[in-house]
């Protein structure tokens, strides 16, 4: 986490913004998540701690973390915003089940390595990209 913090304060301090216990407090949470999370469940979790901390402080120190590179955020198949860790982690993409909401995440070289040739045969350079596969995950397909 020291890195993360780090990288924050330096964000921080460039745009002329204080750092506060409680963007520390949603900091800490929001990195214990491995996985995707909404500001909703971000907000839950922060509660725990802290509860005099709003959901609109939760959405703007979302942004923040989005802005200085440590989240990303995606909005799937019911639009709602899900953020997860950016810095220090690798690319990967997701299969998002259309019933229960479950998103797993995966990684293919195959994938990775055919799009780059792609990109090359239309001499496109490809600066981000987002791979995201609709279905039914395997529990709600056995209902």
């Amino acid at each position: 986490m020291y890195k993360e913090k780090q990288l924050l304060t330096n964000f921080l301090s460039e745009k002329n913004l204080r750092h506060s216990s409680k963007r520390n407090t949603i900091l800490k949470a929001f990195l214990k998540e491995e996985g995707h999370i909404t500001a909703e469940e971000l907000h839950k979790k922060v509660n725990e701690e802290d509860p005099s901390i709003g959901i609109a402080t939760i959405y703007r120190n979302l942004k923040l973390f989005h802005d200085a590179g440590l989240a990303r955020m995606s909005r799937f198949e019911k639009g709602e915003a899900h953020y997860e860790h950016n810095y220090l982690h690798t690319h990967h993409d997701h299969l998002i089940c259309l019933k229960c909401g479950k998103i797993i995440e995966f990684k293919n070289p195959e994938i990775e390595e055919t799009q780059e040739k792609i990109a090359g045969k239309h001499k496109f350079k490809i600066t981000s990209h987002r791979l995201e596969l609709y279905g039914t995950c395997s529990k709600c397909s056995s209902k």
